[in-house]
């Protein structure tokens, strides 16, 4: 059975790399690695169509690998202030319009996890930049985080170690937030070896920011 776990960001504040930020973990446990880092200034080929590791044969059955989205997203799924989004691994994710770039991630009371978020500043990205950060339970892992960009991202990528370049999900709030969410659900992968790098591009696959960061040793 999964321990249940909550992640609020926007509470405790912790040194990020590169930035400020701030998340807090309650139930005992560890707060998920944060990083935060400004436009890369670096262009590359955007993936557009399968992942290297979906096969033909899985994309005629329908078969969808946890986390993935259509490469043809045009970008963040407009969600409500406050509204639970379903995000893998029984967690939900909420976007509030209090404070700056304040959400959640609550994998048990999300009400409670909202009501505590509302009065909190959020994590205050600069602006072109983007966080991230996981949470990992056996050989599960949901990597989750905030961008803040000039142009609202046409896609947001993980690389993990070795891994391929893998869709996540965005959401952002209805109007010009001028800032959003994404998720990726790793559900069965095992624990994350190597960098992690996320990058958001806009549409013509041009990056708008980049990130790197390293996964926290096990046990912790």
């Amino acid at each position: 059975m999964k321990t249940k776990r909550l992640v609020i960001a926007g509470v405790v504040a912790m040194a990020l790399a590169g930035g400020t930020g701030t998340a807090l973990a309650v139930d005992g446990l560890t707060p998920p690695a944060e990083a935060d880092a400004q436009d890369t200034g670096n262009r590359r080929e955007a993936v557009v169509g399968e992942t290297a590791s979906e096969t033909a044969s899985e994309k005629a059955a329908g078969v969808r690998l946890p986390g993935r989205v259509a490469a043809a997203a045009p970008g963040p799924r407009v969600v409500r202030p406050y509204a639970p989004v379903e995000i893998g691994q029984g967690a939900k994710m909420g976007l509030l319009p209090e404070g700056r770039q304040n959400y959640v991630v609550a994998w048990d009371d999300y009400e409670g996890a909202v009501e505590q978020a509302r009065s909190l500043a959020g994590d205050s990205l600069r602006p072109n930049s983007i966080s991230g950060g996981m949470g990992v339970d056996g050989d599960d892992a949901l990597f989750t985080g905030a961008f803040r960009t000039d142009t609202v991202p046409a896609r947001i990528t993980l690389r993990i170690g070795a891994g391929p370049e893998v869709e996540a999900g965005m959401l952002r709030l209805p109007g010009t937030p001028g800032w959003g969410t994404y998720y990726y659900d790793a559900a069965g992968a095992g624990r994350p070896q190597g960098t992690v790098e996320v990058t958001a591009y806009d549409a013509d696959g041009s990056v708008l920011a980049g990130l790197a960061y390293e996964p926290s040793p096990a046990g912790r």
